[in-house]
C-alpha cells in the first residue's frame, strides 16, 4: 500500500536499489545501467511513498497503475518489486536469462507487479487507455503513473497520446519524464532537440511541474503533492543525472546499454557502498 515515509528512509532505500541494479546488470553481462540508475529515486518515491498497491494481491482492483514506458530501465523496477515481495529476490539472478521471467523489457504476462510496457513511445498511450477506462467506465479514483525517457519523446505516438489525455481531461494521469539529457547515441539536444520541453507539454494542455533535481526524493514528493488536486493531466519534468551514483557512468551515453566488466563493477560498487 502507499504510505508516507521519511525522506531519509527513501534515500537509503534508493542506495540499496542502486547497488542491486548494478549487481543484476553485471551478473547478466547485459542491460542499461545509465538509464536504470537515473530513475532510481523517481521509482523509489513512487513505490514506497506514492502509489497504492499490494504485493500480496497484484491484481487488486483499487490499485494505482504504474507503466514503465522506458522499459530498458527494467532492472530498477525488478529490484523494487522483489524488495516489496512481488517475487523472490533470488529471481533477480535470472535477469535477462533464457527461461527466466525477468526479461529485458518487463512483461505483464510473466512478472507479478508489472502492468504493461512495450516498444518505446507506447507507454503513454497505454496509460491514457487505463486512465480513461478507470475514470469514465469504472468511475474509480485510481491514478495512473507513466515513466517516460526523454529520448523516447522523439516518438510521434507520445504526442498523439498527449493530445488524447488533454482532450478527455484525464486528471487521473501523471506522466514523469526522466530528463537526463542523454539517449543511446548521444545528447538528446544533438540527436533531436526537445526544448522548450515544459512549454511544449503546457501547449498540449498539461499541467507541468519542473523538478530541478530529479534525484532528490524530497523534491519529487513535493512535485507529486502539487499535482494531487490539479484537474487536468499532469507532467513532472524531472531533471536527473544519467548513471547517477557511479562517477564514471554519470552524464554520458557510453553506459546507456553497456554492462560493466568485473573491474568496473567493483569500482562502481565501492563508490555506491561509500555513499
Amino acid at each position: 500500500m502507499a504510505s508516507t515515509v521519511n525522506p531519509s528512509y527513501l534515500e537509503e532505500k534508493a542506495r540499496d536499489i542502486r547497488r542491486q541494479v548494478l549487481t543484476m546488470i553485471h551478473h547478466a553481462k547485459s542491460g542499461h545501467p545509465g538509464s536504470s540508475l537515473s530513475v532510481v529515486e523517481i521509482m523509489t518515491v513512487l513505490f514506497y511513498h506514492e502509489i497504492k498497491h499490494d504485493p500480496k494481491n497484484p491484481n487488486w482492483a483499487n490499485r494505482d497503475r504504474f507503466i514503465l514506458s522506458k522499459g530498458h530501465a527494467a532492472p530498477t523496477l525488478y529490484a523494487i518489486l522483489a524488495d516489496q515481495g512481488y517475487f523472490q529476490s533470488t529471481d533477480l539472478d535470472s535477469f535477462r536469462a533464457i527461461g527466466g521471467h525477468l526479461q529485458g523489457h518487463p512483461s505483464r504476462k510473466s512478472t507479478p507487479g508489472v502492468e504493461s510496457t512495450g516498444s518505446l513511445g507506447q507507454g503513454l498511450s497505454m496509460g491514457c487507455g487505463l486512465a480513461y477506462a478507470i475514470k469514465n467506465l469504472d468511475h474509480g479514483s485510481n491514478r495512473v503513473y507513466v515513466l517516460l525517457g526523454d529520448g523516447e519523446l522523439n516518438e510521434g505516438q507520445i504526442w498523439e497520446a498527449a493530445m488524447f489525455a488533454s482532450h478527455y481531461n484525464l486528471d487521473n494521469l501523471i506522466a514523469i519524464v526522466d530528463r537526463n539529457n542523454f539517449q543511446f547515441v548521444g545528447q538528446t539536444e544533438s540527436v533531436m532537440a526537445l526544448e522548450p520541453l515544459a512549454a511544449k507539454w503546457s501547449a498540449f494542455g498539461w499541467y507541468v511541474e519542473e523538478v530541478s533535481d530529479g534525484n532528490d526524493v524530497s523534491a519529487l514528493i513535493t512535485a507529486l503533492e502539487n499535482c494531487k488536486d490539479v484537474l487536468m493531466p499532469k507532467l513532472i519534468l524531472a531533471k536527473t543525472i544519467k548513471g547517477k551514483g557511479v562517477s564514471f557512468m554519470e552524464n554520458t551515453h557510453i553506459w546507456h546499454g553497456t554492462a560493466p566488466n568485473d573491474k568496473e563493477f567493483e569500482q562502481a560498487m565501492a563508490e555506491l557502498r561509500a555513499k
